[in-house]
């Protein structure tokens, strides 16, 4: 059974910083790519950022570029999302995701939310103005 468990979410300042951790266990597959999204209230879940398995390949959405960095620690199997100078337009709702990419494959683009099967319960961050 997929396991998918996000922390590090809570009420943060404007222009303070946020590191979500994500540690995901219990799929079958050995390539996969790990990504961050996120849904503000009343918005659609849109694509953060993700890193593939693979090759430690990043890529981010074109609406956060540079702005928040993913990065992962295999030794302790799990994904961070790191963002300096958080806005209050930052609130959300942070979840991570496990997508299966294709055997010594790296990744290209976010991965659409339509194909994400398996989720975690997602963190609720919120920047207070």
């Amino acid at each position: 059974e997929v396991q998918i468990v996000e922390s590090g979410g809570g009420l943060v300042q404007d222009g303070g910083s946020l590191r979500l951790s994500c540690a995901a266990s219990g799929f079958t597959f050995d390539d996969y790519a790990i990504g961050w999204f996120r849904q503000a209230p009343g918005k659609g879940r849109e694509g953060v950022a993700c890193i593939s398995s693979n090759d430690g390949n990043t890529v981010y959405s074109d609406s956060v570029k540079d702005r928040f960095t993913i990065s992962s620690d295999d030794a302790k199997s799990t994904v961070y999302l790191r963002r300096n100078s958080l806005k209050p337009e930052n609130t959300a709702v942070y979840y991570c995701a496990v997508d299966e990419i294709g055997p010594r494959s790296s990744i290209g683009d976010m991965p659409p939310v339509s194909r994400i099967t398996s989720w975690g319960q997602g963190t609720q961050v919120t920047v207070s103005s």
